[in-house]
């Protein structure tokens, strides 16, 4: 019987088990040089004028990015339903209200033509999420958040590196963009994330309050030669930064990026020519002058096919291949549906698509015998 096929698996080199080593052998594991080091080169990639803070999760990041903004209870964010709870989660933990929008039945990312109409006079932040690593129409977003007066905070935990107009998400004019270092992501720490942002104020704002709103770094005041032990608290902050172990891996992973995404890329369009005859719907592709991150491949099963999504996913493990849905909408789950007061047909489109959408496995360590495997499976079961 052939070995299991997983849904992903990050793909971690010599690289980064040595820099994870030179970590451990220098005595310092928390957040200190490799952090601040994996922080420059982040903001560098990002380009000029960024800074880059690291915490230990894309939802951590989010959340420091609405507190600095002020958000709190009688606020309202707008966001999309087709993502993971944390998005909408955060909101919630500050006291302020998710709003969501329906999905374009194309992209999978909110639908810009109706924002406007869920705009109030409570509306203080957009939180567009650039489904699968395919940025959102951001030229039109921004414009309407100019028009009200809000805020943007881009969750962008699948878009490193993806791209809109030719630039980087993670360097449009937003007010902050959180990306995700989690196992199955484009680039991995093991759990982390990076909140990007260009407002000074902010960044001091994120960084005094990942780490229990102490005034000072702990690596500014361990490694002084002269007595640096006195601080002051000047918020109630959270355990939100990033160690130095996790840190090393990023160091080394960042410098893979672009190799990642030509990877990924070049293995969605080996999926678009082996599923063009079949009964389903194929992922959209970034207009031009974009760039697609390819963290996730997403078909949707036609009416016309043979199975339905459930039975598909289940037909793919009887050939011992892992796949995944992304995602289950925030709507369909008993907490935001009873905290919004909503119902499945709330966001007609957003359940549409769920009903018929399957992840199939896309990682940079699938060999091409790997990925042969998935299109056989998928191939016969549909």
């Amino acid at each position: 019987m052939q070995e299991f096929l997983p849904f992903a698996l990050p793909d971690i080199g010599e690289e980064e088990i040595a820099e994870v080593v030179d970590s451990l052998r220098s005595g310092w594991l928390t957040t200190g040089p490799k952090t601040r080091r994996f922080e420059e080169d982040f903001a560098a990639f990002m380009g000029s004028g960024t800074q880059a803070i690291a915490v230990n999760s894309a939802t951590a990041g989010l959340h420091l990015a609405l507190e600095a903004l002020g958000i709190g209870p009688g606020d309202e964010v707008i966001t999309t339903p087709y993502t993971f709870t944390a998005t909408a989660g955060v909101i919630s933990h500050l006291g302020a209200t998710p709003v969501l929008v329906d999905i374009d039945p194309e992209t999978l990312n909110i639908d810009i033509n109706k924002i406007e109409r869920a705009i109030t006079s409570r509306t203080r932040v957009i939180m567009p999420v650039h489904f699968a690593g395919l940025a959102c129409e951001m030229g039109p977003l921004i414009s309407i958040a100019r028009r009200h007066g809000l805020k943007i905070v881009e969750d962008a935990a699948h878009a490193l590196p993806a791209k809109y107009n030719e630039r980087l998400i993670g360097s449009l004019d937003t007010d902050a963009t959180v990306f995700s270092f989690y196992a199955t992501k484009t680039i991995t720490t093991g759990e982390g994330g990076m909140i990007v942002t260009r407002d000074k104020k902010l960044a001091e704002r994120c960084r005094v309050m990942r780490l229990h709103g102490i005034s000072r770094d702990a690596f500014d005041r361990y490694r002084s030669t002269r007595p640096s032990w006195h601080y002051e608290i000047i918020a109630p902050g959270f355990k939100y930064n990033l160690t130095d172990i996790a840190s090393s891996i990023g160091i080394q992973q960042l410098k893979k990026a672009w190799d990642f995404q030509h990877r990924r890329a070049a293995m969605a369009g080996r999926y678009d020519a082996s599923f063009g005859d079949l009964p389903v719907r194929l992922p959209a592709h970034a207009p031009e002058g974009g760039l697609h991150a390819w963290h996730l491949y997403v078909i949707r099963l036609n009416q016309t096919a043979p199975v339905i999504r459930d039975e598909f996913i289940s037909r793919m493990a009887d050939r011992g291949i892992g796949c995944s849905v992304h995602f289950i909408p925030l709507h369909l789950h008993p907490f935001w549906r009873e905290e919004l007061r909503l119902q499945p047909e709330d966001y007609p489109v957003a359940l549409h698509e769920y009903e018929r959408a399957v992840s199939l496995p896309l990682y940079t360590r699938m060999s091409e015998a790997d990925q042969q495997r998935v299109i056989d499976a998928v191939r016969e079961i549909l």
